[in-house]
C-alpha cells in the first residue's frame, strides 16, 4: 500500500503537532514493515476481497510475505470485522467505495492516501477504517487518520459526490472485537483541512517548530530527535538524591517514552549495522541459540520405540523433552543449535562479530579481483 511521503493519514497527527519532524524524518533510513504491518496488509487486502463479493473459504492460504490467511484469522479478525461493519450499514443502503484513492490535489500537492470505506447513505458520509491489531486500541473522536481520509475525499473527483448535501460525517474505527464512532460536520472536515495545510507549509521552514507527544511513538525520526534526546539528556544529568516526589512521579510519567526512544535507538542502529553502515563503539552479534529439531518425525519414531510416545502427543522444544525424558537421553543428531539472527552489542562485547551477507559478498569479490 502506497503512502504519501508529504503527509498522509497515518502522519497527519504528527506532522500537525510536530511539523518539524518531516525533515527530520527525511534523513534516517525508512523501517522495515515488520510482521505486524504484513499482517495487517493481508487483512486489509482480505477484507477488500470480501467486501467486493469474495468468499471466506476463497481467501484462505493467500499470503502476503511471510504472512498467511489463516482459519483463525478469518474467524477472530475478519468475519467480526464484517459484523461490526453492518452495525454502520444496518439498512443494507450505504452506497461506498472500498479501498479509495484520494488526494488533496492543489490544496496540498503531494498528499493522498487510501480511505478503507468512503460511504454514503442518507444525509451522512461515513469515514471508516479497519485496525487488526490486537495492542493499542485506537479512538474514533478526532482522530487525524480518518479527517485526512474526508477532508481528501471531499477534494477527489471519484469521491466528492459522497459529500454533496451531507449533513454529517461519521468517522469510524472498526478494531475487532470493537467499534469507535465518532459524528462531525463537514466544517469540522473543512477547518482540519486549514490546520494540516497550515502545518505542511510551516513543514517547509528551515526553523519548522517540533514538539514531543503521544505522536512521538511511530515517528522514524524519533532516535535523533533534539526535542527527545534534550529530555534524556536533562534525566541523565539530574542527581538522584537532589529528586523529590513531585519530580520522581514526573518522570514516571515520561518513562514509556523515553524507553521507546532507547528502542527506537537500538533498532536504527540495528538496521544502519545490518546494512554495513559504521556505528563506532557497536558491532552486531549473534543471539543466544538455541536448540530445533533437525527432523521432528525421526524424533517421534525415537520415541515411539523408546515407548515414551504417550507423553509427547505434540512434540515440544528440545530442552522440554530433556526435561520430560530426565535421565534418558536424546541421541545426537536429533538437534542443532541455531540462532535467531543479529543483535546488537558494544565493540568490547568478547562475542566474535557477525558478518552481514553484504560484508561477505564484498569479501568474496574482493578474492576474484
Amino acid at each position: 500500500m502506497e503512502h504519501s511521503v508529504i503527509v498522509g493519514g497515518s502522519t497527519a497527527a504528527r506532522v500537525i503537532a510536530c511539523p518539524g519532524s518531516v525533515a527530520l524524518c527525511a534523513t534516517v533510513p525508512s523501517r522495515p514493515a515488520g510482521r505486524y504491518a504484513d499482517k495487517g496488509t493481508l487483512l486489509h487486502d482480505a477484507i477488500a476481497r470480501l467486501l467486493r463479493g469474495a468468499t471466506p473459504d476463497s481467501l484462505l492460504g493467500i499470503t502476503y510475505k511471510d504472512e498467511v490467511i489463516t482459519q483463525d484469522l478469518v474467524s477472530h479478525k475478519l468475519t467480526p470485522a464484517l459484523e461490526l461493519f453492518r452495525q454502520v450499514n444496518s439498512d443494507n443502503r450505504m452506497a461506498y467505495d472500498v479501498e479509495a484513492q484520494v488526494d488533496f490535489g492543489s490544496a496540498i500537492p503531494g498528499a493522498y492516501g487510501t480511505a478503507d470505506i468512503i460511504g454514503r447513505v442518507g444525509n451522512r458520509v461515513v469515514v471508516l477504517d479497519w485496525k487488526f491489531g490486537d495492542g493499542v486500541m485506537v479512538e474514533a473522536e478526532e482522530n487525524a487518520q480518518l479527517m485526512f481520509y474526508a477532508a481528501a475525499a471531499m477534494r477527489t473527483k471519484t469521491t466528492a459526490a459522497h459529500f454533496v448535501g451531507a449533513e454529517v460525517v461519521e468517522c469510524v474505527i472498526v478494531q475487532p472485537p470493537n467499534i469507535r464512532r465518532w459524528v462531525t460536520t463537514p466544517d469540522r472536515i473543512r477547518s482540519f483541512e486549514v490546520e494540516l495545510r497550515r502545518a505542511v507549509l510551516d513543514a517547509a521552514a528551515p526553523d519548522a517548530p517540533m514538539a514531543a507527544g503521544d505522536h512521538c511513538r511511530w515517528c522514524a525520526a524519533r532516535p535523533v530527535c533534539p526535542v527527545i534526546t534534550g529530555a534524556v539528556d536533562r534525566a541523565l544529568q539530574t542527581k538522584i538524591e537532589a529528586l523529590d516526589a513531585d519530580t520522581i512521579g514526573g518522570y514516571l510519567q515520561s518513562a514509556t517514552q523515553l524507553q521507546g526512544w532507547i528502542d527506537d535507538l537500538k533498532a536504527l542502529a540495528l538496521q544502519m549495522l545490518e546494512a554495513n553502515t559504521k556505528v563506532p563503539g557497536w558491532k552486531l552479534v549473534a543471539k543466544r541459540p538455541t536448540r530445533k529439531w533437525t527432523d521432528e518425525n525421526a524424533v517421534k519414531h525415537w520415541l515411539t520405540d523408546t515407548g515414551d510416545l504417550s507423553i509427547f502427543m505434540e512434540l515440544a522444544s528440545p530442552a522440554r523433552v530433556d526435561k520430560l525424558l530426565g535421565k534418558k537421553k536424546l541421541p545426537e543428531g536429533y538437534t542443532v543449535s541455531v540462532s535467531s539472527g543479529p543483535t546488537l552489542a558494544p565493540a568490547n562485547d568478547p562475542r566474535p562479530e557477525m558478518m552481514t551477507l553484504g560484508t561477505q559478498l564484498s569479501a568474496a569479490l574482493s578474492k576474484v579481483r
